[in-house]
């Protein structure tokens, strides 16, 4: 006689709710990135045209006591300036997500590029090419910190103070610190620049690697 299973009593096999169950999903891995630059270059900007939350920012309105010593040039319609930090963040896809610091641009909080720096994979310098001498500082600051980083050219209103061989020739960087143009102010050229920076941290930790 053949065997026919009872109605009441279950067959063999995993339960429905089992064999439905969808594989749990594993947190994106955190990355510092440091947004850095002189005064007034689109630091706030760069880090608010990509966070995907309200970026935090620690904005002060310029008084008179700054004139003759934060200088955002003759074009700036600026009146606030960052007097700690910027942070925003944004998942690139599911395995990562960026975490962006933001410098003060003043040499008088210069003390405080060290704790921001701290942990980062690599970071973004923003340069204004009408004003490069603003750049020097932290071009400088992370090739002595051994960071690796990226030379990024604000397009303000549009249009290039300098072209980007004039603007590497001024600050005298390798061949392998990439230069590029990019505009503050537009979500998606702010992620070409960033995915910039992550190629060049890639590259260094691929190279730094025993064979």
């Amino acid at each position: 006689m053949d065997y026919v299973p009872s109605p009441d009593r279950p067959t063999a096999g995993p339960p429905p709710t089992a064999r439905h169950r969808a594989a749990p999903r594993t947190a994106p891995i955190p990355v510092k990135i440091v947004v850095a630059g002189g005064f007034g270059v689109g630091k706030t900007t760069t880090v608010g045209a990509i966070s995907e939350i309200a970026p935090l920012t620690t904005e002060a309105e310029m008084t008179t006591v700054s004139v003759g010593v934060d200088d955002p040039g003759p074009e700036s319609g600026k009146t606030t300036t960052t007097v700690a930090m910027d942070f925003g963040c944004v998942t690139i896809d599911r395995s990562l997500k960026l975490y962006l610091f933001g410098t003060p641009g003043q040499t008088r909080f210069g003390f405080m590029w060290d704790d921001l720096a701290r942990g980062a994979l690599g970071a973004l310098v923003v340069v204004d090419s009408s004003r490069l001498d603003d750049c020097y500082p932290a071009v400088d600051y992370f090739e002595r910190a051994g960071l690796p980083f990226v030379v990024g050219v604000n397009t303000f209103h549009g249009r290039l103070g300098h072209s980007i061989d004039e603007v590497r020739w001024a600050l005298a960087t390798g061949p392998a610190v990439p230069v590029v143009a990019y505009d503050a102010r537009d979500r998606l050229s702010v992620r070409d620049a960033l995915l910039v920076v992550l190629d060049r941290a890639l590259d260094r930790a691929v190279r730094s690697q025993p064979s």
